[in-house]
Formats: C-alpha cells, structure tokens, sequence
C-alpha cells in the first residue's frame, strides 16, 4: 500500500493523517469526533497485518490556545499506560526471568510480609492481591525514590483474602510491576528504563514512562480535566455501582487513587515513573508496540509460549469488579474482553483503557494493533462514544476488505490527511502500509 496525502479543515478543527483504501470510514467517524462529538484534540492509529492503515490527527493541542495537534504531539494517557507496562513483564517472561505463576515473593522477599507469601505474579498482575491501597499515601518526591517505594510497598496489607475476588488496583499495580522489573532484570533497570531500551527502541515509537527533560513542552497536549458539571452529565451512561463507589470518600476507588500531592497537568508529575498511569506518547507509537504483539511478539523476542499465556482465556472466579463495582477482567496486567466487556473479534484480545477515553489493543487474530489518544477527559469506564466508532470503524473496514478478492487489494494507495510535499519518500520493495517508512523517533 502506498499513501497519497490531504489535509481537511473542518469548522471545528483541523484534521490531518493517513487511511489507507477501505479505511475511509475511520477518517468520517474521526471528523464526526470534532463535529459531533466535543473532541478538542485527538489522534487514532491502526496497524493491520503489520501494516499501518491508520494514522490521524487533529483538533488542538491546548484546549485554552489554539496551538495545533501535530503528527508528534504526545499526551498523557493514563491507565493506557498499564499495557505497555505489562509488555516489559511478558518480554521478561520470554527470556525466563520471570515466571507468572511463581511467588512474587520469590523474586523480592520482602515483599511476603502481612500475609503476602504465597501471593503469586499471576495473582497480583490479575489485580487479585487486594494490595489496592497505599498506607500512607507517597508524596510525588517520595515516589522518585523506588527503593523506599519498594519498602512502602512490601509492608501493605492485602485489603481481601488474595486470590479470593479481583479488584482494581488502579495506581498501585504499576508500583509493583515497576519492582518486580528491578528485581528480575539482571541490569535492574527501572521499567522505565527497560521499556525504553527493550520495547521502544526495537520498534523506533515515541512513548515514554517517566517523561525526559529534553522533550519541549511545545510537544505536549493539555488536558481537559474532569468537571463536576460533565460529571452531572455523564450519570445517565454511569452504572449505579460504580456512582456509588465514587461518591463514598470511605470506598476503595476513592482511597486507592488518593496520591498526596498528584497534578496530572503538572510535568514534574509527567518526569517520575508511574507505570500505571503516566505514560505519554503518541496513538500511533501505542498501536505500533500493540502491532508487535498481534504479529506474534517476534520483534521483541516474545515467544509463542509467552504469548499463549497472554492470550489465554482468564479465569475469574466471579466477574465484580471489588473496587469498581462492576465486571471486569484482567490477566497478566492486560484489560481482556469478556460478557460485560467487549473489544477485538476473539477472547484472545488484550489491552488497557485509560481515564478520559484514552483505549489501546491488540487483536492476535485479525492482527490488528489499535490506539486512541485524546485531551479532553470523559466519563466512560470503556467504551467512550468518540473511541468505540473509531473502533468499531476500523473493524468493519477490515470485514469488507477480508471480503475483497485478494488481487483487489494489492497495489491500493492510501488517501491521506497532510500535503503530499509532507511525505517521506518510501523505499522500493518495502512492502509497507500508510504513511511514512520512519520510526517515530532515530535511536
């Protein structure tokens, strides 16, 4: 496939980006975002095949300015990050460092104080540890020092019975990834550090866990914060469940997210590593790492023997979620679908969405790689309305194409969003999908 560029302003925004043939309709549902949908400033991407086919942007960067959303704007996208977090744990456990069913306390013996011992990987990185709560809170200072957040974390106390009910560890499951990485890298790296070394460099994506002081904050989105009247608005689409956890200041929602001196639009919040929720990048470098892993992991040494544990059907013993109040289903530090949740075309699917809107996958079976950014925050658990007809655009993209003769297919070129004097030059042979043949970033 090769890709011609255009760029489209729209009353209410400016779009640009790349779609290949048959993916017309993700760029219409992108515009509608802008048009009906309240979108300030957003991208999409898409790899199918291993193949980009789709590549958006638009809107603004700064909900307050009028500062553009460029192709390599990168925004904060919250629990997104737990996804590309849990790769660095299946790339350790393709070099057999790490092993999912063996005690965390097996690698780091400190941590099987207060009834801990017996905890498995598999168990916390199922969200089943009970370990939802941090007492006392860190400060954002204390957390920049992850040997005594290694201590802090050793000493909690599981809330349940382990292993017993599942429950959402919203920023702590990051904190213990994060040490369970020191612990079985030979090189002791932080998870920052590994995903920057083990998963970014090798596929040449922009994402970062622990933001550098080199990137200029010209490169940065400004996010929209949640406002008590969007909030109002938002409680007709809210299960009754989860509004009651999120009124009650005694609940488990409330007090596992309660950090001492947290401000998601500060940088210095963005510079430290918190490995379930500040990850910043852009759509297209998420949808890339999530492309790796639906083409079988190769390119980051994954075996097909890790990612069949990645991939296998969870077992929960009971669907409510303890912290959120509804179902959910985690395995291996992954969102996986199931009754109650649906993304991809099989079980076999994994991901994670965060707060806002914000919604990344990996679908093995059709081989498709997906993410979704954005800057103005919402209220939707999934599925929010501007995300869900992205997605559900690009799966019925890829149905009417598999539907295609082959010999259809071959030879297409991509209708783009930018000036065609913007695009790379693509080398002869190469075989690849929309937009340019670079990396993100030059390692």
């Amino acid at each position: 496939m090769r890709t011609f560029a255009f760029h489209a302003t729209h009353p209410t925004a400016h779009i640009e980006g790349t779609v290949a043939p048959g993916f017309e309709p993700v760029r219409a549902q992108f515009e509608r975002n802008f048009a009906e949908r309240g979108e300030i400033g957003a991208a999409v991407a898409a790899y199918w095949r291993g193949e980009k086919v789709v590549d958006l942007w638009g809107g603004r960067r700064n909900p307050a300015g009028d500062e553009p959303w460029d192709r390599d704007t990168m925004v904060i996208v919250f629990s997104t990050t737990k996804g590309l977090s849990a790769m660095t744990l299946a790339v350790a456990n393709a070099r057999g460092w790490l092993d999912y069913d063996a005690p965390v306390a097996h690698y780091w013996p400190e941590f099987a104080q207060n009834g801990k011992a017996a905890i498995s990987v598999r168990q916390l990185l199922a969200h089943e540890a009970g370990l939802v709560l941090l007492d006392p809170p860190p400060s954002i200072e204390e957390m920049r020092d992850l040997d005594h957040l290694a201590d802090v974390l050793a000493r909690q106390t599981p809330a349940w019975p382990p292993g017993t009910r599942h429950g959402y560890h919203g920023l702590t499951i990051g904190m213990y990834m994060q040490e369970l990485i020191r612990r079985v890298d030979p090189a002791n790296r932080s998870l920052g550090r590994f995903f920057r070394d083990e998963i970014a460099a090798p596929l040449g994506i922009e994402f970062y866990i622990g933001l550098p002081l080199g990137i200029p904050d010209e490169r940065l989105a400004v996010v929209k914060p949640l406002s008590r009247w969007r909030a109002l608005l938002a409680l007709r689409d809210t299960p009754p469940a989860l509004i009651k956890k999120v009124l009650q200041p005694s609940s488990l929602l409330r007090r596992s997210l309660r950090i001492a001196d947290a401000d998601w639009t500060d940088r210095r919040v963005l510079e430290i590593e918190m490995p379930a929720g500040n990850g910043v990048g852009t759509a297209r470098a998420i949808a890339r790492a999530y492309s790796a892993l639906a083409e079988g992991g190769g390119e980051l040494g994954i075996t097909p023997e890790t990612l069949a544990r990645v991939t296998a059907t969870p077992v929960v013993a009971r669907s409510n979620d303890e912290v959120l109040g509804v179902p959910s289903y985690f395995s291996l530090g992954f969102l996986r679908p199931g009754p109650d949740i649906s993304f991809g075309s099989s079980p076999r699917a994994f991901g994670a969405p965060g707060a806002g809107g914000s919604f990344a996958f990996a679908d093995p079976d059709l081989r498709l790689g997906y993410a979704y950014v954005m800057n103005k925050l919402d209220f939707h658990l999934t599925d929010d309305p501007r995300e869900r007809a992205l997605r559900d655009a690009i799966k019925a993209s890829i149905g009417r194409l598999e539907q295609r003769p082959a010999r259809d297919r071959a030879g297409s070129e991509c209708s783009a969003t930018r000036p065609s004097s913007t695009r790379r030059p693509r080398p002869s042979g190469a075989g690849l999908g929309c937009g340019d043949s670079q990396p993100d970033i030059t390692e």
